[in-house]
């Protein structure tokens, strides 16, 4: 739409300004970095209100993103039935629990978000502390913290409503989520398969006797609203991705909303008066939930922004230097950011940040011999990795407080095995789809 680009960064602009007085430092911080780009860029750069308005645009796409992806946390924290599937998910056997609470987190990732650590989090921490034994109680809760963690770290190699997939397909020339969606796939099951190979294995031993397993609440029909629900959700985004040819972001912020508005419609028919209900619950959303996200969007829109614009600035820098990327060795570009973005993580770079900033720097990938699908699937295998282990994400953050821990231990000591196997067969997937699609 004519006029669509001045307008979101008209938005993000006004957003900055009122949000910062209330902007902690770590954000405001990236807001300065932000502004020193800028003056770089109208200092060097002739275009640079070209540049500026593609990387407000960026920032207003992330957040909108996010926006949208937030709209289906309403229905679902007033569902019954969501509620009774993390219930039965956190209370299975230990011969069974790691492998529902990674497939848990794995689903309830694609319809909240870091909603589902709160959720299925908060769930486990719960189930654990009611074992009277100290030592079986920490050890409890940090599998099955784990479990969820990792499972919601899957989600990011391949699900088109988590950031990773959408910023890297609309970065990636010739990109598509449904030319990736397979082979993502494969990645995400070979993540999950070595956390649980890794939790069998490697069993922490007590000083006592193992106590007789709990039973577990429910059954396995309580799984079925949600798999009905992610049904719908991927089905739909899916079809229209192949009938109208939009990229799978544009079609996920259209049809997210109205699946949750659907979604919250049918959950207020139970209530007395339902148009009463609905109300206020997008009165709710819209004047108290938004502004809560204010933090959260401040970092996004920033993260798209620093990266969009940097980037563009790096890219002659490079070409006058001489350095060319494209004569690096195809296995070189492909296994770099498997490793390099949880490296980056480990610095503070969030993902958002360093997939924005590096991935236009790299050769496309037709300049290099492969499919774009090949790069996809290795950025957003470091993606996963990084939210696996850096101590700067919100997925280690969360982890960290409900293990009653750091987040930089969960990172760098609970997921430290973990990451060394991963990152390693990650990269031979990455290469082995470059070497296939080539």
């Amino acid at each position: 739409m004519p006029g669509s680009g001045m307008l979101a960064a008209f938005g993000v602009a006004v957003f900055l300004a009122l949000a910062w007085p209330s902007a902690t430092w770590s954000r405001r911080m990236f807001v300065v970095i932000g502004l020193a780009l800028t003056t770089i860029a109208v200092a060097t750069r002739t275009e640079w209100s070209a540049l500026l308005l593609a990387a407000l645009g960026q920032g207003a796409f992330i957040a909108t993103f996010f926006v949208a992806l937030a709209t289906l946390r309403t229905p679902a924290a007033i569902s019954p039935s969501i509620i009774r599937c993390g219930e039965y998910l956190a209370s299975q056997p230990p011969g069974k629990r790691y492998l529902a609470l990674t497939s848990g987190g794995h689903l309830f990732a694609l319809v909240l978000n870091y909603g589902a650590i709160q959720l299925l989090g908060g769930l486990t921490e719960s189930i654990a502390g009611r074992e009277p034994n100290e030592e079986l109680r920490e050890i409890r809760n940090k599998r099955m913290l784990l479990a969820v963690q990792r499972g919601f770290c899957a989600s990011l190699l391949w699900s088109p409503l988590a950031f990773a997939m959408a910023i890297t397909t609309s970065i990636i020339p010739e990109a598509s989520w449904s030319s990736a969606a397979g082979l993502a796939i494969m990645n995400a099951l070979i993540f999950s398969g070595i956390g649980w190979t890794l939790d069998t294995i490697v069993k922490p031993k007590l000083s006592g006797p193992r106590p007789a397993p709990a039973k577990s609440r429910g059954s396995i029909r309580d799984l079925k609203p949600l798999l009905l629900l992610l049904f719908l959700i991927f089905f739909g985004v899916g079809l229209l991705e192949l009938a109208t040819g939009f990229r799978v972001v544009t079609v996920v912020m259209l049809f997210i909303p109205i699946v949750a508005f659907g979604w919250l419609v049918i959950e207020a028919q139970k209530e007395a008066e339902p148009a009463k209900t609905i109300r206020s619950y997008l009165y709710n959303f819209a004047l108290t939930e938004i502004p809560s996200y204010r933090s959260e969007v401040v970092l996004l829109i920033m993260a798209g922004f620093i990266g969009s614009l940097g980037a563009a600035l790096a890219v002659p820098v490079l070409q006058r230097s001489g350095l060319d990327l494209s004569t690096l060795p195809t296995w070189v570009i492909i296994a770099a950011p498997v490793w390099l973005i949880p490296l980056f993580g480990q610095f503070g770079m969030n993902p958002i940040l360093s997939v924005s900033l590096f991935a236009p720097i790299l050769p496309a990938p037709d300049a290099i011999g492969v499919a774009p699908e090949a790069v996809v699937c290795a950025i957003t295998a470091g993606w996963a990795l990084a939210g696996a282990t850096s101590p700067f994400t919100a997925t280690t953050m969360l982890i960290g407080r409900l293990g009653h821990t750091t987040a930089f231990r969960v990172g760098t000591y609970w997921n430290r095995t973990f990451f060394l196997v991963a990152a390693t067969a990650l990269t031979g997937t990455s290469l082995m789809i470059a070497t296939l699609g080539s």
